[in-house]
Formats: structure tokens, C-alpha cells, sequence
């Protein structure tokens, strides 16, 4: 009786947890259902956001988030690998707990303090040490020029995106570092009797056992990223206009867009343009998972080809 209780409980939950995804769907799809019905799908290609004229389209929005998380995963990923190496395989066992305790501790930062200090610290550092001198350095030269081109004011594109990459370390590089201290140790010691470097062991033992665990930690940074509002907000220049492909161009993002006018945005095709939106991050959101589980799936399936 009790099995059965806990299984129909474990049914049950697990039934609540999808009925709630698509109740979350319903409701967006409902609510932006006036903008899906006008513009379709050009919503997605079209870069004109003007409440005044009632018109939208929500591709300044969704490269923003885009190009944000790509570069807050690009920096995040290596660091974070470099911190999880470390501290599994090189650290001395003194500096081992402070050093993984102060890492966890910036996930306990709040995201508005992340926004606060990319604003009024790093965004001055980024646009006096770091684009002023890209700019002059790359002056005149084609494609390079127009990609660091924009008013050094230190907000825009990159300083969200190195933002994010603080924010989602945390997260990657504690599951990094868990999921490495669970390699058996038979494993690495077997490597290094045969003469392995460090390097080989964690490249052909440490990862090959623990890949699922790592991109998992990878994914949860990325729906971090994607999702993350206020520290965005803050430093990402909340311009809805796509100018130039500049990396220290002022954009928007998808989370910014909806913090800074949901609240003001009147009945109607506003709204439900943002609602719009809303639905596009719950899409690329569930896009990003189907293809890591994919990605899993073919990693298993070539398991033991060179053999």
C-alpha cells in the first residue's frame, strides 16, 4: 500500500509539473495571440519597436539576448573549466574549501548589485582601458573598425555579456567541480601510472566520464543567461534600435524590454508584443534544451566507436 501511495504521489507530481509548462504556454500563446495574428512570424524579423505608431517587431530584442548569452558562455565556459581543474586536480587542500566557498558566494550576490556595479565601475573601466583603445587601434580597417565603432560610454552589447559571464560562473563551475570530483579515482591513478599529464587526464578520463554532468552545468549558465533582468537592464543600453553589428553597441534584450515597459504597456497589441516576446524566450529556451539532450544522445551513442 505505501509503494503504491508513493508511486501514485511521484505520478502525480511529475503530472503537475507538465500540466504547469503547458498552462505557462497556454497563457502566452493567449496573451500574444493579437501579435501573432498581425505579424506572424516577421515579428521575429522585423527591428521596428514603436509604441507610438503601434508598431513592433522583435528582432532587436532577440539578438540582443542572443549575442549576450553567446559571449557570457564563451568567457563563463573556459573560466569556469579552469576553476573546477583547479580546484579538483592542482589546488593545495588549504586553499581548496576558501577558494570553492568564495566562488559559491557569487551566486549569492543579487542580480540588481551585478547591474549597479557594470553600471557606475565596470562599464567606465571597459569604455577608457578596453574600446577607446580598440577603436584607435582598428581605425580604418574594414569590417573591424564598424565592429568596435560606438560612443565609448561602456554600455552595450559586451559589457552585458561579460556581466552574465560573472553571474553564471558560479553555477557552471560548481557543477563542473562536483561532477569532476566524482571521477573514480581507479580511473586518474591508472592514467597517471601509464605517464599521463594532468592535462591528459582530465581531457581523456575526467571529461569523457563526467560529459553529461558538464554540459548540463553548461546549459543551466545558458538558461541563466537567457533569463537573467536586472543586471542586463542596467548595463545593456536599452536602445531599440539595431544600428551597427558593434559589440559595444547599445541593443536591448528580451528580459530588459519586458522589465522596462510591461508595466506601463496599455491593453492591446503593446502588450501582447511583449507577451510575443515572452513566448520567443520560452521557445529558444526549450530550443537550447532539446539540442543539449540531443547533443547527449549522439555523445552516448559514440561511446566505444574507436574500439
Amino acid at each position: 500500500m505505501a509503494d503504491r501511495l508513493f508511486g501514485a504521489l511521484a505520478r502525480a507530481a511529475a503530472l503537475v509539473t507538465l500540466g504547469l509548462l503547458l498552462a505557462i504556454m497556454v497563457a502566452l500563446l493567449i496573451g500574444a495571440w493579437p501579435a501573432i495574428s498581425k505579424y506572424g512570424l516577421s515579428f521575429l524579423t522585423s527591428s521596428v519597436w514603436d509604441p507610438v505608431q503601434d508598431e513592433y517587431g522583435g528582432l532587436v530584442m532577440i539578438y540582443g539576448t542572443l549575442a549576450t548569452s553567446i559571449i557570457a558562455l564563451a568567457i563563463a565556459v573556459p573560466v569556469s573549466f579552469g576553476i573546477a581543474l583547479f580546484l579538483t586536480e592542482l589546488s593545495p587542500a588549504w586553499l581548496k574549501r576558501p577558494l570553492g566557498i568564495a566562488v559559491e558566494l557569487l551566486a549569492a550576490v543579487p542580480s540588481i548589485v551585478y547591474g549597479m556595479w557594470g553600471l557606475m565601475v565596470f562599464g567606465p573601466v571597459l569604455a577608457t582601458y578596453v574600446q577607446q583603445p580598440l577603436q584607435s587601434m582598428f581605425e580604418g580597417v574594414p569590417y573591424l573598425e564598424a565592429f568596435v565603432s560606438g560612443p565609448p560610454v561602456g554600455i552595450g552589447i559586451l559589457a552585458a555579456g561579460i556581466i552574465l559571464a560573472i553571474m553564471i560562473i558560479p553555477f557552471i563551475a560548481s557543477v563542473m567541480r562536483d561532477v569532476f570530483e566524482v571521477t573514480p579515482a581507479l580511473l586518474k591513478e591508472s592514467a597517471y601510472g601509464l605517464g599521463s599529464t594532468t592535462w591528459e587526464v582530465v581531457w581523456k578520463v575526467v571529461l569523457p566520464y563526467t560529459k553529461t554532468g558538464v554540459l548540463g552545468g553548461i546549459m543551466l549558465g545558458l538558461g541563466r543567461a537567457l533569463g537573467e533582468t536586472m543586471a542586463v537592464t542596467f548595463v545593456i543600453g536599452n536602445m531599440n534600435q539595431l544600428n551597427s553589428l558593434s559589440v559595444f553597441e547599445a541593443a536591448n534584450s528580451i528580459t530588459s524590454a519586458l522589465a522596462n515597459e510591461f508595466a506601463e504597456a496599455g491593453e492591446g497589441l503593446h502588450q501582447a508584443s511583449l507577451i510575443y516576446l515572452g513566448l520567443v524566450l520560452f521557445f529558444i529556451t526549450f530550443v537550447v534544451l532539446a539540442l543539449s539532450k540531443l547533443l547527449l544522445s549522439r555523445l552516448q551513442k559514440s561511446e566505444g566507436a574507436k574500439t
